[in-house]
Parts: structure tokens; sequence; C-alpha cells
């Protein structure tokens, strides 16, 4: 009896699977996707199409209408891959190219938006202007940096600490400095993109030598800094993203010397400097999560270094409206060892019409590199920590104003020679703070 009892209950389970079955029949899926298409139940037709999808019932239509609701519900990277999978099937209609281009544009895609655009009908291309070999953004930034801490830094006994005595010590504070930079964005053709960017800091310094009596110089520093960044897309979706700075300028140094009388002076001996890096940045994007990693080579102070790093980039609402990015960096030491280095996580989020950016980094921070080269940390000192906030908010249909913030620890060092041999020191620690704002054009 009980066996029986299992085979009836074994039928009427496969004649429900072949009800839901049939159901789930391409005619039905098509007929009541596009009702809920015209209806505009956006979150029925997603749920329709994941049902389906999962009795193998995938076709261009359906791909079509779910990337249709999950544009309007403003999940643009979701809605980028289903308007690729209908692409593959029939590239011939301008208002599946239209949604492609813009779901991948809005979801942070640009490259692969501007590369797929170049396989767009004529009139598609003429009225999103993606064929144009134009100048798409210029910018001018400045900012101005201080140390809060400078007159009480200055004030203390660090000769006394690092007991100087009769031999030769120094120290370099910083008092403050200013930049202004700017940007240059074209497109060369679609999908590839030139940036540059042309930067001076103008940088002001206290020296302190003791040597036998205390004696405090100003020390001005110019520094040029040019960056140049083309990035492109290969094969669908791969961005490459190579990058070269070249730094250069001039310092005033003061020095001590003896006359032939073994009397001691003072006197200026300024020198010019240049540093260089090279990176190279490769991403890409698989659904919500963009991974990618990062190698610069570079002299910095007459010290050659290897650095990498790599990081994730969480898209949770699936666009542009909140992202995270945590990333290790990884770095050789003098003894030319390879380890960790430091970890950053930075996001962004959209309030409105303006969008919030933060970076929080910590680790041991010395002649260090951020953004492909775009910032380089090539002062003497030794950073911890550091914070930035970015705040960007848009005027009429090309401007957008910015404004920053960015406070780091430094430490740095006052140097005790001994017969022109380093003998002693002592640490100093003070905060950096930084202003900047900006304003770009988008062409």
């Amino acid at each position: 009896m009980s066996k029986r009892i299992g085979i009836i209950i074994a039928f009427a389970i496969l004649a429900v699977n072949l009800q839901a079955q049939e159901k789930l029949s391409y005619p039905e899926v098509d007929k009541r996707s596009y009702e809920l298409f015209l209806e505009k139940r956006w979150d029925e037709l997603i749920q329709l199409s994941k049902e389906s999808v999962s009795h193998d019932i995938n076709f261009f239509y359906l791909q079509a209408r779910t990337g249709i609701a999950f544009f309007n519900l403003k999940k643009y990277r979701t809605a980028a891959d289903w308007f690729l999978m209908a692409w593959e099937s029939d590239q011939s209609f301008d208002w599946l190219q239209e949604y492609l281009y813009y779901s991948l544009l809005w979801g942070g895609r640009t490259g692969e938006a501007g590369k797929i655009a170049k396989n767009f009908s004529p009139s598609l291309q003429q009225k999103l202007k993606v064929s144009e070999q134009k100048i798409t953004r210029l910018a001018i930034e400045g900012g101005y940096s201080f140390n809060p801490g400078f007159n009480s830094l200055t004030d203390k006994p660090h000769g006394q600490q690092a007991g100087v005595g009769d031999n030769y010590g120094e120290a370099f504070y910083l008092k403050n400095y200013h930049f202004e930079t700017v940007d240059i964005s074209h497109k060369l053709s679609p999908g590839f993109n030139l940036n540059h960017s042309l930067t001076y800091i103008g940088l002001n310094r206290e020296e302190r030598i003791d040597w036998g009596e205390t004696e405090n110089f100003s020390i001005k520093i110019n520094q040029f800094q040019y960056f140049i960044n083309p990035d492109f897309v290969l094969a669908k979706k791969f961005y490459f993203s190579p990058s070269a700075v070249i730094i250069w300028g001039n310092s005033d140094l003061y020095l001590g010397g003896l006359t032939n009388n073994m009397s001691r002076f003072f006197y200026n001996a300024p020198y010019n400097f240049s540093d260089f890096i090279f990176s190279l940045s490769v991403w890409s994007h698989f659904g919500n999560l963009s991974p990618g990693g990062e190698i610069n080579t570079a002299n910095i102070n007459n010290e050659s270094l290897l650095q990498l790093s790599g990081w994730v980039t969480l898209y949770p609402f699936s666009n542009l409206n909140f992202y995270i990015t945590p990333r290790i960096y990884l770095k050789n030491d003098e003894s030319n060892n390879f380890g960790y280095n430091a970890f950053g996580i930075s996001g962004g989020l959209q309030l409105g019409p303006a969008h919030l950016y933060g970076q929080y980094l910590n680790g041991e921070m010395k002649n260090f590199i951020e953004s492909a080269g775009y910032v380089v940390s090539n002062f003497p000192g030794v950073s911890k920590q550091k914070f930035s906030g970015s705040l960007y908010f848009p005027t009429g249909k090309q401007y957008q104003f910015v404004f920053r913030y960015i406070a780091q620890d430094i430490t740095e060092t006052y140097q005790v020679y001994t017969n022109l041999v380093k003998s002693n020191s002592v640490n100093y620690n003070y905060i950096k703070h930084t202003l900047t704002a900006g304003i770009s054009w988008n062409f």
C-alpha cells in the first residue's frame, strides 16, 4: 500500500512540474513579459525573466524587456548585461543601441560604451556624438596646504633631544605650499582617450641648522609635474591605462662650511631634482564588481621602487549612486624585500545633484604613489594615515565644481652628523591640512 502511495505522489509531482513548464512556454513568456512591459511592472517582469531563464527560456525580446526594466529601476550595470545579450542576438535596432550605450555610460563603463558605439548606425552615432575627435574635458584646480603646528614645532628643542652638542644637526619643517593644475582630456577615437595635466607646486619650508649656534633659513621649492595617461578597452571589456609622470624642480639648501682659519659659515647651495613614475592599470567589469590591479615603477628622491596594488569596486545598487573600493598596496623595501605596504578604502555617494567621494589610507607611506601616478608623495617624510574628501556638484549642463579637504599625518627627522656621518636622530610629527577648489568644463 505504501509503495502505491509513493508512486502516486511521484506522478503528482511530475504532473505539477509538467504543468509549470507548460505555463512557462515561449509564447506564454513572450505574451506575459510584453504585458508587464506595457504596464511598467518592472519588478514582476524581472521575476518572470529569472524564472524563464531558469527553465532555459531566453530570447531577444525577453532580454531587451528585462534590460529596460532594470534601466527604469536605475540598475544600469545589470541592465547593460541584458542589453549586451540582446545585442549579440540582433544589432539592427537603434532603440536597443541607445539603451545599451547609456546603460554602459551611466553604469561606469565609459570605455565600453565608446567602443561598442562604433558599431551603431550612422544616424545614432551622430546623435550621440561618439565618432568625434575632440576635447572632452578641461579643468583647473588650485589648493593650499599648511602645517598648523609649524610655530610650536619649530620652537621645540629637537637638537637637545637628539644630543647634537658640538656636532652638526639639521631639520626641515614644512610651513605651507600652494599648487595649481590644469587637466585636459581628449577623445582620439571611440573608446580611446588621452588625459594629461600640468601642475606647479610652490613649497615653503624652514631649515634649521645647529652647529655651535642655531641658524634658521627659509627654503623655497619649485616643483613641476607633467602627467600623461591614455586609456582604452581591449577585447570586449578589459580596460588598459598606462601613464607616465615626470617631476622636476629646484630647491634652496643651506649648508655649513669652514674657512681657512676654521671659522664656521653658512651658504646657499641650491640644487635641481627630477623624479619619474611609470604606471600600468588594468581592470574589468563583471556584474556589480570591478576588479583591477596596478603596477608602478619609479625613481623618487634618488630611490628606485616597485609598487603593486589590487582592488575590487563594489556597486551594491548596480549604479554609480553608491560604490566602495577596498585596495591593498605592496612595495619593495630598502632591502628589496617585497611585501605589504598600505591598505586603502574609498567610495562615492550621490547626494541629489552632488557627488561625495572619500578615501582613507593606512600604512607605511613613503614615496607613495596613488591614482596611476597622478598623486605622488615625494616629500622626505613618512605618513601613516591619510584622509580625503571631495564634493562635486554640477552647475548648468557643462560645468562642475569640486571642493576637497585632505588631512595627512607626517613624520620627519632631525638628523645629527658627526664628521659627516649620521650619528643620531629624533623624529617629529605634524598633520598637514589641504584645501582645494576647482572647476571643470565637459564638452
